[in-house]
């Protein structure tokens, strides 16, 4: 039931290999995840004041050019968009909960980052391949708790740079979804993953660090899960109290990786010396760059 990835490099600057070695990851995942495939990378970052959305629009012909412009209009801001097929990149310079309402309102056929499919056509027709970064997370979908679509995939990202992917599910989520709500955490969707990415972005809003976050987590999250959490500097990993779904990592001078299966890891430049080793029940392992 699902497969997730995540590959983290201890230097400071963006790897030119982060996508092959992701798609290559995530590859490994695809009978774990037949419905849809989804990834995050983080990269360079946005210039000052700004910040990047990755939005999905219905139809490969989607008028990202007509969408820039509207933006722009729509608010004192610098807007750029790459495109990348059904996707595009924007980097916007303005209060991202302002921009997330106005999408919401103005354009609900957008989405975020991920697709239906295999992973092998999903990395292909986004080209992950090709790109550089430092760290990333992917997540190959079988789907339990709600429909096959792109919005229900993985990875949810409620906070300006925190991604969360999980393995397994849970079962109160709708009550901490409402609870959330009050707090000001925005949801797109029905997905139970979606709340537990709320709730981290909710415990990091409150000033605590990410490792506490998840420590956090254990006491109001019920069910089984297996999460791969990314933020701009952080990378980390945490099973539920019995450790019901799968994982192992792994770590090297230059990297460190996760995924349900070692097949996923076996695949990086230097996993054979690498330690390799189970993460315990109830335990947060995290990295984070200065």
């Amino acid at each position: 039931m699902c497969g997730i990835v995540g590959l983290f490099f201890k230097r400071e600057i963006a790897t030119p290999a982060l996508g092959s070695l992701l798609a290559g990851m995530l590859s490994q995942m695809r009978e774990r995840g037949p419905d849809s495939t989804g990834f995050a990378l983080y990269g360079d970052d946005a210039p000052p004041g700004a910040f990047k959305v990755t939005l999905h629009g219905l139809g490969i012909e989607y008028d990202w050019a007509s969408l820039e412009g509207e933006l722009a209009t729509a608010f004192p801001l610098t807007c750029r968009a790459q495109p990348y097929g059904s996707h595009a990149v924007f980097t916007i310079v303005a209060d991202p909960e302002r921009v997330f309402a106005w999408i919401s309102a103005c354009h609900p056929e957008l989405d975020v980052f991920k697709d239906v499919g295999r992973p092998d056509a999903v990395a292909q027709r986004f080209g992950l391949a090709h790109r550089a970064g430092t760290h990333a997370l992917g997540h190959t979908r079988m789907a339990t708790e709600s429909a096959v679509t792109t919005e229900h995939s993985h990875p949810f990202s409620t906070g300006a740079d925190l991604c969360l992917v999980h393995n397994g599910s849970l079962s109160n989520h709708n009550r901490l979804r409402q609870t959330l709500q009050r707090e000001g955490i925005r949801f797109a969707t029905d997905n139970d993953t979606e709340v537990a990415a709320g709730y981290l972005t909710w415990r990091l809003r409150q000033g605590r660090s990410l490792t506490e976050a998840l420590e956090a987590a254990l006491g109001d999250l019920d069910g089984f899960y297996t999460f791969a959490v990314g933020t701009r500097d952080g990378f980390a990993i945490l099973r539920d109290p019995i450790a019901c779904k799968p994982a192992v990592l792994a770590e090297t001078d230059d990297w460190v990786a996760m995924a349900t299966e070692y097949r996923a890891i076996a695949i990086l430049p230097g996993a054979a010396g690498a330690e390799v080793w189970e993460p315990l029940p109830a335990t947060v392992y995290s990295w984070h760059r200065q």
